[in-house]
């Protein structure tokens, strides 16, 4: 994009030229506005927000204008008389202040909205950060889901209380990829009890497709357009925050039911392995492959291939291993695992979709002789909430790029 006023663009950055904006998100049960989500607007400067926010991100400043933003949306709801139970969503950057946002409030109960290419650049930090959200008392919305097939396996690792549909699943006619998006969406929702939202709703029909799609809350033109904040009576019934998932410690290995652990050869479990890689190559929504291969020796031109294949097709592919380089190959995220680190003794191979998780979680019992025939501690598992809790640990030891 070329701008024709870089000085007049500079001045999105000051905080006295940001304007707050509140758009109401309805409970489309009862008809009442459940929440609010706060927006930010430049109208001195004549400046729409998606060009003052391409902007930011060319001048390596989306974190601080993000911030500037989420401090207009607070300063705005002082003196509010917002009812018990009621909501803001706010979007926030991973590299955003979320101590600074959370201690500005009083009252309503934050929402923090966020996007699955924030999990895709730096999983790790967006892992803290929702977890430090979640502490001060936030919930989590994923927001834009559908805009990619690739949100779809990051839902469980998010674990968000509101799913935010993007705005082309409701204004189209689903296709057959729209379909698929939908129908794991739904399974995410069913399981966990997490709120469908629906964006850019504009007119009646785009509401009745919001309810066929799942939606039990709506956002758009045909309830409001983004305005200053209103008075609200309290709502029928608040959106539900979910219990948040368990912060993961240890290894892999640790989280095993001790009745399920067998020994096995290398040999042997090279094949299960391989089998568990494949479902990246074969299931219809492509998922997250994670993997342990204790030393980056072991990750040899074999794996390096398979798993080089393997991000052509999954939005995330990671290889941890002592030594291991950031990007041992092209498309596929590396981690150095450090001296004193448990998963050096362990060999893991995760993988994460919509519709199936599985894993093989080893520990090396450290014989010495033929390397097929070294013997691992192992259990080969489905159980969902092992296996995400398994791809957490990986995912929690991965740099930003």
């Amino acid at each position: 994009m070329e701008l024709s006023r870089p000085v007049v663009m500079d001045e999105i950055f000051e905080r006295s030229q940001i304007r707050p904006a509140y758009q109401a998100i309805v409970d489309l049960a009862h008809g009442d506005v459940v929440a609010v989500e706060a927006l930010a607007r430049w109208p001195e400067l004549g400046v729409d927000p998606g060009t003052a926010f391409v902007y930011g991100q060319s001048q390596g400043r989306i974190v601080e204008l993000d911030s500037l933003c989420q401090r207009a949306a607070i300063e705005g709801l002082r003196g509010s008389d917002l009812p018990p139970g009621f909501r803001v969503f706010v979007n926030v950057e991973p590299g955003s202040s979320v101590a600074a946002l959370t201690e500005r409030t009083t009252g309503p109960r934050l929402v923090a909205e966020i996007t699955e290419r924030a999990l895709l650049r730096k999983p790790a930090e967006l892992l803290r950060a929702v977890r430090r959200m979640r502490g001060r008392g936030c919930g989590i919305a994923l927001d834009d889901v559908g805009a990619v097939p690739d949100s779809l396996s990051l839902l469980p690792f998010l674990a968000p209380d509101v799913i935010k549909l993007d705005i082309s699943l409701v204004q189209g006619w689903p296709n057959a990829d729209q379909a698929r998006i939908l129908t794991a969406v739904a399974a995410y929702a069913e399981r966990s009890g997490a709120s469908i939202l629906a964006e850019g709703i504009e007119t009646e029909s785009q509401l009745q497709q919001a309810l066929a799609l799942g939606a039990t809350l709506g956002q758009g033109w045909y309830f409001s357009h983004p305005g200053p904040l209103e008075h609200y009576p309290a709502p029928v019934q608040s959106i539900e925050l979910l219990a948040p998932p368990a912060p993961e410690i240890g290894s892999p290995f640790a989280l095993l039911d001790p009745r399920r652990i067998r020994t096995g050869t290398k040999g042997m479990l090279l094949a299960i392995s391989r089998h568990i890689e494949q479902q990246g190559a074969t299931l219809e929504t492509p998922p997250l492959v994670l993997a342990g291969f204790q030393d980056a020796s072991r990750f040899t031109a074999g794996a390096a291939r398979r798993y080089a294949e393997l991000s052509v097709r999954c939005p995330l592919v990671v290889a941890l291993g002592a030594g291991m380089p950031a990007e041992p190959v092209p498309g596929v995220r590396g981690a150095d695992l450090g001296a004193h680190d448990q998963l050096r003794g362990e060999w893991t191979v995760v993988v994460v979709g919509p519709h199936y998780t599985g894993a093989l979680i080893a520990k090396d019992l450290g014989d010495s002789g033929p390397d097929l025939e070294r013997r691992f501690l192992f259990a080969l598992t489905q159980d969902s909430e092992t296996v995400l809790s398994a791809a957490r640990i990986l995912l929690g030891r991965i740099k930003p790029l």
